[in-house]
């Protein structure tokens, strides 16, 4: 079964531990979702703008959490089910109890502090992903601490994927492949367009539950642009009661996240034959993916995929018709970091994990993109595997 264990949360610790010694600090405390998810493996279920989290990661001793209590349950079964990676949590409640008491949200900066000053860190330098009013709060509390905005730093902690991880991310891929196989069975003219991702979506699950039963797994997105809103990389904002037409190009995008991963599987398809001017687009798109998953390999710039798909696509004469950078990284999040994929210059790094997506999108026709997740190597692995044949694009 593919999942992330404790293996994982050494990788990740370990690369933690050595961030805070580039950054000499005594703790990273993360606050947003996704980074209190990537240190401890909790499925987050709170807003941190309203329910405030924290993570903490000393550099010395064990690490704590502190949670809203509406987690509190959840937590328990995280534990039952060896899954949550940091088991030290003070929880705080939004209610007053007339029992058992927990400190209330406007004693949360207290709650911090005393926690803080408990894991001797009440003099220290920390660094913080995020940020929180509450962290401010507690500052004032021991004036001796001091906090380091550190979420740069952070974000690249999450570039590179270990084994475990990419066997997660894997296993999704391929059912992001299945599912793709049966839109290509749906697609029919008259079809609600939303009613076809909403199946889609129905068919995900129930595939999910036969193959990753007991696990986390969440439908991030199952949708088509159909005929010409697809010249739109996100639609015309009229998608209800669209149908599909004869002769129409359909554009899809399939994201699962499996334990806390998410990976993507986007291709275009023909409802009948296509015109000429539609398959040749549909070409440069297929070369333009190609060359761009041909470029993401270890050492070559992390924007070598963006110009190798925009070289594909210039030289074709339809650059005109580019919206969006080639792709981005997946990993924690749909979006991940670097978020800066066409203008970084820095060197790609074995077992970061990108899309990529070139796409055309021209108006009155329609638009033309395949994007597939892959991890960086020597020699660059795609996880999707979804066919990239016009023969198998076009649904008869």
């Amino acid at each position: 079964m593919p999942k992330l264990t404790q293996t994982t949360f050494d990788y990740r610790h370990k690369k933690i531990s050595a961030l805070m010694d580039t950054l000499q600090v005594d703790a990273l405390i993360f606050t947003s979702a996704d980074f209190f998810q990537f240190a401890t493996n909790f499925a987050t279920d709170v807003q941190p703008w309203e329910r405030p989290i924290l993570a903490v990661i000393p550099r010395e001793g064990p690490p704590f959490l502190i949670m809203n209590e509406l987690s509190t349950n959840h937590v328990r079964f995280s534990i039952e089910n060896g899954k949550l990676w940091i088991t030290d949590i003070s929880f705080y409640a939004e209610h007053p109890k007339v029992a058992n008491r927990l400190p209330l949200i406007g004693q949360l900066h207290e709650l911090v502090a005393d926690r803080l000053q408990g894991a001797g860190l009440a003099r220290s330098l920390i660094g913080v992903e995020g940020g929180s009013p509450v962290l401010t709060a507690a500052g004032r509390l021991l004036p001796g601490i001091h906090f380091r905005p550190s979420t740069p730093e952070c974000r690249a902690l999450r570039w590179q994927k270990n084994e475990e991880e990419l066997r997660v991310m894997e296993a999704a891929a391929k059912l992001s492949d299945w599912v793709q196989d049966r839109y290509r069975e749906s697609i029919r003219p008259g079809r609600l367009v939303q009613e076809l991702d909403c199946a889609m979506a129905s068919l995900f699950v129930q595939e999910a539950a036969e193959r990753f039963a007991g696990e986390h797994f969440e439908v991030i997105r199952t949708s088509t642009l159909s005929g010409q809103a697809s010249a739109s990389p996100h639609g015309d904002g009229a998608s209800c009661g669209q149908r599909i037409k004869e002769g129409d190009v359909l554009v899809n995008s399939i994201i699962p996240r499996l334990n806390g991963l998410a990976v993507e599987n986007e291709r275009t398809w023909f409802c009948g034959k296509p015109t000429a001017q539609q398959a040749a687009l549909w070409t440069v798109a297929k070369d333009a993916n190609e060359a761009a998953v041909a470029a993401t390999r270890t050492g070559n710039p992390v924007s070598a995929s963006d110009a190798a798909a925009q070289a594909v696509i210039e030289k074709a004469g339809f650059g005109e018709s580019i919206k969006h950078r080639t792709g981005h990284a997946i990993g924690v999040l749909h979006h991940e970091y670097p978020e800066d994929m066409a203008f970084s210059f820095r060197r790609l790094l074995k077992n970061e994990v990108y899309s990529a997506q070139p796409g055309l999108y021209v108006h009155g026709i329609g638009g033309f993109r395949l994007g597939d997740t892959l991890v960086v190597g020597r020699e660059p692995r795609a996880l999707t595997h979804t066919p990239h044949t016009l023969e198998y694009a076009t649904v008869a």
